[in-house]
């Protein structure tokens, strides 16, 4: 039972602990400026003060190495830390700051204006006396910001509005910044207001958005905390500020459209950025009116605005990212004074607090992907295929009710050739990149096929580290808008039209490679449906074979077979689909692994650089290389054929052993297509046709008669019906 206890207390004491050290951003902060001053002498802090203006930070280790606050340039001060004090003729701060009542620490920590004004409110008596307190207590330059309407409204009623101005920054026990939690609500001293407490990874603490500057300088009878503004009392919730705020109709009505502005009503810890009803305005007519006529495109917009976090302008010293309501993120940074959204200065007016939030007043309408339609998802970097969409009429048939996924190249994608192209031409490229359904990524597979808005196919490969469409790869920067998905991807994609026989047979510069794969029986391989990748060497790389040596090749077709079959795998690999830089091994129909990888956008086959890479066929892809392939590890036995290869194959040393035979790769490996034709009965033109099948020579694969029983290839077979 004893040690049950002492383990039960000790979880508590830990729990404690961590509760606490997450509250005491301040505190880190503050030994972190210790730290970064003790050259400088005992109870040094050092502060990072903006060029320019009076303000001044304890600062992050990411604003300290920058040398700057909100991109401006900060000069380092050292000061005293808070409760030392320096000492004639000795370094740093050896000496304690005398301790005194809240009235006389107000005038130790130079807050001689809050202390003036406690006079003259007859404040003063009652923060001598005895009590706990917590003082937030303006600094001298926050009463000079005031505007001078409400200044003198205070100095001329000091009685009761200066007295209940400054019970209002009052609480009634001791509380330390180590104890004052982020999202906490205090009780201050003027009729039961509420103090909204933020407490910031940074360091910054804020009261009601007014930040600490000068915290815990203890007195005896409380503890005071200078804050850089002075409280106005809050009362009023979002909604409310909302409901009543004349330059906020155009963002009520979207909010009572959607449904969102009771949840601003709710009690919680909120961020909107309002915008005006000149920031609406300033959208186009049409853009404007088709989301408000749209519920879930009216809510996105909304919800975009609004975070479930309190963030107060003073505690934006740098640039981060913050989800929204509408699950979407964006960038809140600041520039000098100004608060940046998404990087833009567009903050007209900040800190408005409420009792479940805070509001920034912002001059543009951020509009959400989700509220977007598919084509204007669109950044700068495809504005290219953007306007084409546009010019050539396609952007009509992507209807706001309709369902799409764009394919969007890089700007860089398009050449000035394919810009000058035919328009019908254009246009037809680009249908082959407007699919007709939506297809997030995450629902795209291996092997799936993708219809156009065009009619065509389009075949969809997944590797390790890219999706790749027919002869293109994606970059990151997929968006979901209201009506679709964009996609972007490096260049245009080229469905495929013809077979790799086919484009083997098209192209002069294959012919020699083509000659021995027709020799070697191999042609069907090419031509039937299938996912290949193979390695095409040029004519180049069949300089100084003679018609001799072409026959001894073709004489020993085990050999041939090893040798060609060496530069096909079984799939389809895109060469920019490879990991740059990272090898990846491919088993070949030989059996023999390729080394390949991409350097600098160049695939790399065994060392060797492909030429061209990605001719995208029906049944595969080619890769154009200038050699001819060989397995390192393959010996050869026959001294003709090893004079042969080493007149082609200079970049290995090939392996020679004596009687060494090739072994014979049997044509299972692929499924050839079985032919099927239709005969009706009757009728003579009927008769006649079957007639003629029979007679003709039956399709079947020449095979050599005494390897039938390794495998041969299958015979196609005609079936009559």
């Amino acid at each position: 039972m004893k040690i049950f206890f002492l383990f039960t207390f000790s979880i508590f004491l830990l729990s404690a602990f961590e509760q606490a050290a997450a509250s005491a951003h301040y505190d880190k902060i503050l030994t972190h400026s210790r730290i970064r001053a003790r050259d400088q002498g005992p109870n040094v802090c050092a502060l990072q003060q903006v060029m320019g203006t009076k303000k001044k930070y304890f600062s992050t280790c990411r604003n300290w190495y920058q040398g700057a606050i909100c991109g401006k340039k900060a000069t380092v001060l050292y000061e005293c830390c808070p409760g030392y004090m320096k000492m004639d003729g000795m370094r740093g701060c050896p000496a304690v700051a005398p301790i005194d009542h809240v009235y006389g620490t107000l005038g130790i920590v130079g807050a001689t204006s809050t202390q003036q004004y406690s006079d003259m409110s007859k404040l003063r008596e009652e923060i001598e006396g005895r009590g706990s307190f917590t003082f937030f207590a303006p600094s001298n330059e926050a009463w000079e910001q005031l505007s001078s309407e409400i200044h003198r409204n205070l100095v001329d009623n000091v009685n009761i509005e200066l007295y209940n101005a400054l019970h209002h920054h009052m609480v009634n026990k001791r509380v330390l910044t180590k104890d004052l939690k982020n999202g906490m609500t205090l009780v201050s001293m003027y009729n039961d207001q509420k103090l909204l407490i933020n407490h910031y990874p940074n360091g910054v603490v804020t009261v009601n958005c007014a930040r600490v500057i000068h915290g815990n300088q203890i007195a005896t009878n409380g503890v005071v905390h200078v804050i850089d503004r002075v409280l106005t009392a809050i009362g009023n919730t979002i909604q409310d500020f909302i409901e009543v705020e004349d330059d906020l109709s155009s963002l009520r009505a979207a909010a009572i459209t959607s449904d969102v502005l009771d949840i601003l009503g709710r009690p919680g810890h909120y961020t909107l950025f309002a915008p005006t009803n000149e920031a609406f305005e300033r959208l186009p007519r049409g853009v404007l009116e088709r989301i408000m006529g749209d519920k879930v495109a009216s809510e996105a917009l909304v919800k975009f605005h609004i975070l479930n976090t309190l963030q107060c302008s003073e505690a934006i010293t740098g640039g981060a990212v913050y989800e929204t309501l509408e699950g979407n993120t964006v960038e809140i940074g600041c520039d000098g004074e100004s608060l940046t959204v998404n990087g833009v200065k567009m903050v007209k007016r900040k800190d408005i607090v409420t009792s479940n939030g805070v509001i920034h007043l912002i001059d543009e309408v951020l509009i959400p992907d989700s509220a977007k339609q598919v084509i204007e998802l669109g950044g700068a970097q495809q504005s290219t295929f953007r306007e084409l969409v546009a010019q050539l009429g396609l952007a009509s048939s992507l209807r706001p009710e309709g369902q799409y996924t764009l394919l969007a190249p890089l700007n860089g994608a398009f050449s000035d050739d394919t810009l000058r192209m035919d328009q019908r031409l254009l246009k037809t490229i680009l249908q082959n990149h407007i699919i007709k359904v939506k297809v997030g990524l995450n629902e795209l597979y291996n092997g799936q096929e993708l219809e156009t808005i065009g009619g065509k196919l389009l075949r969809v490969f997944v590797y390790r580290t890219a999706v790749c469409i027919e002869n293109s790869c994606m970059v990151r920067g997929s968006k979901e808008g209201r009506n679709g998905f964009i996609h972007i991807f490096r260049q245009i994609i080229n469905p495929a039209e013809k077979t790799l026989h086919e484009m083997l047979r098209n192209d002069k510069r294959f012919s020699v490679f083509l000659s021995l794969v027709k020799a070697a029986d191999l042609d069907d391989v090419l031509s039937q449906p299938g996912e290949w990748t193979l390695f095409v060497p040029t004519n180049d790389a069949f300089k100084g074979l003679t018609d001799d040596d072409k026959d001894i090749l073709i004489r020993d077709k085990n050999a041939l077979r090893n040798i060609l079959l060496y530069h096909l795998t079984q799939g389809v690999f895109i060469g920019s689909g490879f990991e740059p830089g990272v090898t990846n091994i491919l088993k070949t129909i030989q059996g023999g692994k390729l080394y390949l990888k991409t350097v600098n956008d160049t695939l790399l086959v065994n060392e060797l650089k492909s030429r061209e890479s990605d001719l995208m066929a029906t049944n595969g892809v080619i890769h154009v290389i200038d050699k001819l392939l060989y397995p390192a590890d393959l010996p050869v036995g026959n001294d003709q054929l090893l004079t042969i290869l080493k007149k082609l194959i200079k970049y290995i040393q090939i392996k020679f052993v004596r009687d060494s035979t090739f072994k014979e790769i049997p044509l299972t490996f692929y499924s050839p297509e079985i032919k099927y034709t239709r005969i009706t009965a009757g009728g003579s033109d009927n008769e006649e046709k079957l007639k003629k099948l029979l007679e003709e020579e039956a399709p079947v694969r020449k095979v050599q008669p005494t390897r039938r029983t390794q495998g041969g290839a299958a015979r196609r077979r005609t079936r009559l019906a």
